[in-house]
């Protein structure tokens, strides 16, 4: 059976070698660098105690120094199975998922061709290269020597220039005697619709050679010296042995540097894949002329584990770094991920080389950003998220993307990198005063024109429940509950980030707590108080459990008991935030009183005090069930649902005001 063109290219580009080796021997820890591909073992082909058999995972090689064992992955399953050539490829093809192509009897004959069309690439490359050479070619040289490629530069990268004529590179292939077939299947020309001879399809433009893993010229890119040209560069057309998305320039070299710890690069052409190497970066590859493909993913992860993508400082650079996360998020595989160093403003690498230096490019590359923080900045910049349903609007987009990653440990570091992103964002911001809260809830009226405020009336001042308002030990007794309970469960708390960033604490220290348990309470309850204790001292913890009402509250009294914990920290954020809008409602009323009372604010007085008298009775049920909690007796669920009761009449979005 015949296999088709590229099949065993793809398969070896699929294959990772290490992992196939790796199921036969073991490691050898010491000399082996898996960030490398560089490993080392006990060669399974003869008995030995030391390690002498190498893989060279980036090559896709391996070689053993004492039998002298060589080959590739297919070969490696050949010996090692003891199977035929195309059971070897089918094994693999089964475990890299790539389905055996149908029995094919014309699939030699279009190997054979591809061979022949290799051959016309090569022949194709040193005619162009001798023509950068000529006379004709002298504003080409002088071009390339303005960007800092002197002669023995092109000579390295072999680049060449094709004269702006007809046919010229046609009849030098064909005073070859190179059949017409071939000359136009490796999209050297094109035929005319007129009735002539085929003409080139390079015409006046600078030549860069494209070569594949193997070091096959597949094709050229052109840059054209006339300004006026509508294609700035030219590619060749897809061909047998050329497919763009499935091609990357300078792959073969950078694949070989990247093998000796050089990071890898992913620069957008030509000219800065040849400017990162001149100046020491030779891991650099250049996408053709269109966004990152899938498959071209898959090259960049079998060369190197995080590429860095080094993309230009303009918008459409900008654009085409967001574009990739899209893709990219549903391959992430632990250890296989992308970097991003984005370039100054309206630079590319070559314009940084050349105006700052290599140090300059290496500062970006060390400071080059995980993906999930591009994400983040895509998701958030220019974007205000003042209310709960602009917060909102963002968790659903991040949660959407976040779930395209099907590795599930990926996906759940994700998720937490996400939420220390939005923890920092949210908590960075000062919450606003009670004034901005009431010039809020009243609209765009001022609380009162130009003059002082004259304050409530005498009879508002005398009332309960104003009164009641000044009082904020109960605040401090509930904080106390729902912080200690947090600390006691830390698990539970990712049920609760809402209600905890918008608590208000009393003071200072429960607001630092409250933080602090923000932070770290999805690092588990060791380190959650270590870090307490590091930021806070040693007897803050200590101080705050041993409070009565702390101490006697049933989740603190059997810590770790989620169910307890969740009912707790439920019902005294319920409880904390209905108080302090009530108050928030008398206050409002107070101001609102000029004289007699209206019946607005009749009405809302006598709402609130209905709420108060439910928050005080409910809170005379938590008593009672702390002293039976006291005596060793579970929580009455009863009570429970008599507290979810009230928690149901309480509007969040209004500061904790029941609805009216």
């Amino acid at each position: 059976m015949s296999l088709p063109p590229g099949f065993l290219d793809e398969l070896r580009t699929r294959s990772s070698l290490s992992q196939v080796v790796g199921r036969k021997v073991m490691w050898d820890a010491r000399k082996s660098n898996q960030g490398k591909g560089d490993m080392w073992a006990p060669c399974p082909f003869h008995q030995e105690k030391s390690a002498s058999f190498h893989v060279d995972d980036s090559k896709g090689f391996y070689y053993c120094f004492g039998c002298h064992a060589k080959g590739d992955a297919i070969s490696f399953v050949r010996e090692t199975e003891n199977v035929s050539f195309m059971e070897a490829v089918e094994i693999l093809a089964r475990e890299a998922g790539m389905p055996m192509p149908e029995r094919d009897p014309r699939a030699q004959q279009k190997a054979d061709k591809r061979t022949e069309l290799a051959d016309v690439m090569e022949l194709a490359v040193k005619w162009f290269r001798l023509q950068l050479r000529t006379g004709a070619a002298s504003a080409a040289r002088d071009y390339l020597d303005r960007r800092g490629l002197p002669q023995k530069v092109c000579d390295r990268w072999e680049i060449g220039f094709a004269p702006d004529s007809w046919q010229g590179l046609w009849d030098a292939l064909k005073g070859k005697n190179i059949p017409d077939e071939l000359i136009l299947g490796a999209g050297l020309a094109k035929p005319s619709t007129k009735g002539g001879k085929p003409y080139d399809t390079f015409r006046g433009r600078i030549m860069y050679p494209i070569r594949d893993a193997r070091g096959r010229a597949i094709a050229f890119g052109g840059r054209a010296m006339d300004p006026d040209d509508k294609a700035k560069y030219l590619n060749s057309p897809e061909t047998e042995l050329f497919d763009k998305g499935r091609s990357l320039y300078n792959v073969k070299d950078a694949r070989v540097a990247a093998g000796k710890g050089k990071p890898l690069l992913v620069a957008e052409g030509y000219m800065d894949v040849i400017a990162l190497s001149e100046a020491g970066f030779e891991a650099a590859v250049a996408p053709l002329g269109t966004a990152i493909t899938e498959n071209q993913l898959a090259m960049l992860w079998r060369i190197s584990d995080e590429p860095i993508i080094t993309l230009d400082g303009d918008a459409a650079g900008q654009r085409a770094a967001l574009r990739l996360i899209d893709l990219s998020l549903p391959l992430l595989e632990a250890g296989r991920s992308l970097r991003f160093a984005m370039m100054p403003e309206g630079q590319d690498p070559d314009d940084l080389l050349k105006s700052s230096g290599a140090g300059a490019v290496q500062s970006l590359l060390d400071a080059a950003v995980p993906m999930v923080n591009l994400l983040w900045q895509r998701e958030t910049e220019g974007k205000v998220f003042d209310s709960p349903e602009r917060k909102a609007a963002l968790d659903k987009a991040l949660r959407e993307k976040i779930m395209l990653i099907k590795d599930p440990s990926i996906r759940s570091h994700y998720g937490q990198a996400i939420k220390d992103l939005r923890w920092e964002l949210f908590r960075s911001r000062p919450a606003a005063g009670k004034g901005a809260a009431q010039f809020q809830r009243r609209g765009n009226a001022k609380p009162w024109g130009n003059k002082a405020p004259q304050g409530p009336s005498a009879g508002a001042k005398s009332s309960v429940l104003a009164q009641a308002g000044s009082d904020s030990a109960t605040d401090h007794l509930r904080e106390a509950v729902i912080l200690a309970a947090c600390i006691s469960c830390p698990e539970v708390v990712e049920h609760f980030d809402s209600g905890l960033e918008s608590m208000a604490c009393v003071d200072n220290a429960h607001a630092r707590l409250r933080d602090l348990i923000l932070r770290h309470a999805h690092e588990g309850a060791e380190v959650l108080r270590s870090n307490i204790d590091d930021m806070m001292g040693y007897d803050t913890l200590e101080n705050l459990m041993s409070q009565r009402h702390v101490a006697i509250t049933p989740c603190i009294r059997k810590p770790g008991d989620v169910e307890i914990t969740t009912m707790t920290i439920t019902e005294e954020l319920a409880k904390l935030t209905a108080v302090r809008g009530l108050l928030d409602e008398v206050s409002d009323a107070a101001d609102d009183l000029t004289g007699e009372a209206d019946e607005g604010v009749t009405w809302r007085l006598a709402e609130a005090a209905r709420a108060a008298d439910l928050a005080q009775r409910s809170g005379q049920e938590d008593r009672a069930e702390y002293v039976i909690a006291d005596n060793g007796a579970r929580l009455d669920r009863e009570e429970v649902s008599k507290s979810r009761d009230f928690f149901e009449k309480i509007d969040f979005s209004k500061g904790g005001k029941k609805s009216h």
